[in-house]
């Protein structure tokens, strides 16, 4: 792995965690054999190759909204069996 890449791949990302689950996912994808996004050098590992993407913004992410149980005022109601039978 090229420190050199994960610096640049990092300013396009800025979070180290969510940087790894990216590279981490599209490392999976290029082992199974899905085309890079980028010109690369055979020498490079798919960790580069995907470092490489992130670093050039052919790679992203985006953060989902997820409503939480605590901010919509109802609490959940836990069911046993008798109730769920009635």
């Amino acid at each position: 792995m090229k420190q050199s890449l994960v610096q640049d791949a990092l300013k396009m990302v800025h979070s180290p965690q969510i940087l790894v689950n990216i590279v981490s996912k599209r490392v999976r994808q290029l082992g199974q054999g899905f085309r890079p996004l980028v010109a690369y050098d055979p020498k490079l590992t798919f960790m580069d190759v995907a470092l490489k993407e992130v670093a050039e913004g052919k790679l992203g992410f985006e953060m989902l909204d997820v409503p939480s149980a605590a901010g919509n005022g109802s609490t959940p109601v836990k069911k046993g069996r008798k109730a769920a039978a009635a």
